[in-house]
């Protein structure tokens, strides 16, 4: 496992760059990978601040057979790209949006968020995958506290939540399962099947990491949460099948 390998086979494997911060780190490339279903209110936006992380990065956006205009906005993208658009307006005109590392893929049928990551983690070809929802509920502008853990050798596997003061190392982690940002090194996908299509990837990607030597650590986050009349799409069934999920591969698998 990575773990094992140390810092200096990752230091021969990665140039030293700067971080974030400005401090002398292990370049990795990120691979955010945002899985998208009718989010054509925010999509945007999401875009955009993504684009405006200051890291090396690929963004993989996985449609998940929207059907409320994203789809068609995320087509339009696509083709601007290929047509050898380097940027395009968006946002009512009001800015720009470089198009140069993005990835498009459209799933034929809606299957759920599990598979809709599944296919951008094959698609990954970054150090790091960071999932990132396309909503507004978290910020990418918590990339750099996220990504330091993994940065600077100290993580496999980052975790941010929004009931933490601080950065911290995790030994029980369950009642984190809902935590939207998850961050890894590529390594860890190697080591796990997913197999869960919808909601269920949470407690099993949890659940599975769980069962590793990976080194686990958890950093705050900043959140703004929806409304169901704003576009939320978890509800209280979700949260039965979360139950459920954590026992059967808690238990079962």
């Amino acid at each position: 496992m990575i773990a094992e390998l140390g810092a200096g086979w990752l230091r021969q494997a990665h140039p030293v760059s700067e971080t974030l911060r400005g401090e002398a780190k292990i370049k990795m490339k990120v691979s955010v990978v945002i899985p998208v279903y009718n989010e054509r209110a925010f999509i945007e936006e999401v875009l955009a601040r993504v684009q405006a992380v200051p890291i090396d990065k690929e963004i993989i956006v996985v449609d998940d057979k929207s059907s409320d205009g994203t789809r068609a906005l995320l087509e339009d993208l696509e083709k601007a790209q290929s047509e050898g658009e380097r940027d395009v307006l968006v946002q009512n005109r009001k800015s720009r949006l470089s198009l140069g590392n993005f990835r498009f893929i459209f799933q034929p049928q809606n299957r759920g968020k599990g598979a809709a990551l599944r296919r951008g983690f094959e698609a990954a070809t970054g150090d790091v995958i960071l999932v990132q929802d396309a909503d507004l509920e978290y910020n990418p502008k918590d990339y750099g506290a996220l990504l330091e853990p993994i940065f600077d050798d100290r993580a496999d596997v980052v975790y941010g939540s929004r009931f933490l003061g601080g950065p911290q190392r995790v030994h029980y982690f369950w009642h984190y399962c809902g935590n939207n940002y998850k961050v890894f090194r590529r390594e860890v996908l190697q080591n796990i099947k997913l197999e869960s299509d919808r909601f269920g990837f949470e407690p099993e990607f949890t659940a599975k990491i769980a069962k590793g030597n990976w080194r686990i650590y958890e950093v705050s986050i900043s959140y703004a949460g929806r409304t169901y009349a704003e576009g939320k799409k978890i509800t209280w069934k979700d949260g039965l099948s979360t139950l459920w999920y954590i026992l059967r591969y808690n238990l079962f698998d």
